[in-house]
């Protein structure tokens, strides 16, 4: 990365995505079949978009980091994310693949259906991951480990183990395919021990341990190494657990409309909180809201509330957080 590219406090590495939206639909159609909907949304998507969208909305300074095509499609994720006020110096062009892209298809009362490729996400290696770029004092945000081909656990655990000492607090976000026979804690074991913050679904954390249980799943992670980790487990809620503390918080009750982009809008809000500074309760509350928030339009990040819109938000709506250690 050149020397002269901007500093943001938060960097957001990983996987970026056009994401190509159909409404939702009473089924799918039949072979032959024209079934005419609203209005596509094309919207950039993948983790390190998504979360670099939410804290932007949140007024956080935020940089994206990853690789796109040199075709249409990267051009109008770099212009996309420009416009919402995230820095883009660091999204990186590949020379023969595409850009990544999914057309997601939302069928009323049946989970999504997905038509996804892989394209420039596959050639990001941490030697992409632009260090240069963060303040001590920052945070970096990899999204999309375990999934993305060119980056090892070795050079990985290297890059966080650099970014400490950096001064620069680390957080690491998987991508696992559920059913997937490749994951494993030994992919993790060389990173976790330089992850501040690791934050896997309950189903990430399944296959990667295979413990059901959350605690269970938390505790392995914090054997392993990691400062804290936190298990999105959806509708029952978020458990953090760390040498010293433990918290279990519930979630809101909103107007569902499409669950694309929850994880990673959840992550963007705890971020938020760690970097304000606020004590755990609040952290977990406010991204909780903001992990609701991205549930009540369609798409990853259409929904997901500006900074006032949490505040009213929380000033009106309760939720159970205790802390049990």
């Amino acid at each position: 990365m050149p020397p002269e590219s901007p500093q943001s406090k938060v960097l957001c590495s990983g996987i970026l995505v056009a994401d190509i939206f159909v409404p939702p639909m009473a089924a799918l159609p039949k072979a032959g079949e024209l079934r005419a909907t609203d209005d596509f949304l094309l919207d950039t998507g993948g983790c390190a978009a998504n979360v670099a969208t939410g804290l932007a909305r949140l007024g956080v300074g935020c940089a994206a980091n990853g690789r796109v095509g040199s075709d249409v499609f990267g051009e109008f994720i770099v212009a996309d994310l420009n416009a919402k006020g995230v820095n883009t110096s660091g999204i990186l062009k590949s020379a023969s693949l595409g850009t990544s892209k999914t057309v997601i298809l939302p069928v009323i009362g049946e989970d999504r259906r997905f038509i996804h490729t892989f394209g420039a996400n596959a050639e990001f290696t941490s030697a992409d991951i632009a260090l240069d770029t963060i303040p001590r004092g920052g945070l970096l945000y990899l999204g999309g480990f375990l999934i993305m081909p060119s980056l090892d656990s070795e050079s990985v655990a290297e890059r966080f183990r650099l970014a400490r000492t950096r001064g620069i607090t680390t957080i690491l976000d998987v991508v696992v395919p559920v059913g997937s026979g490749e994951a494993s804690m030994q992919q993790l074991e060389e990173i976790l021990p330089y992850t501040d913050y690791f934050l896997p679904n309950d189903e990430e954390a399944h296959t990667l341990t295979g413990e059901a249980d959350p605690l269970e799943q938390a505790t392995r992670f914090l054997d392993a190494g990691c400062g804290t980790a936190l298990i999105t487990q959806g509708k029952a809620g978020t458990l953090l657990l760390s040498e010293s503390q433990h918290y279990e918080a519930g979630v809101f009750p909103i107007d569902f409309v499409d669950g694309s982009g929850s994880g990673d809008a959840f992550a963007a809000g705890f971020i938020t909180g760690l970097t304000e500074q606020w004590d755990m309760t609040r952290t977990l509350l406010f991204a909780s809201a903001i992990g609701a928030s991205a549930c009540t339009k369609l798409g990853c990040t259409t929904g997901v509330f500006t900074r006032s819109q949490a505040d009213w938000f929380l000033k009106h709506n309760q939720l159970e957080v205790k802390r049990l250690r």
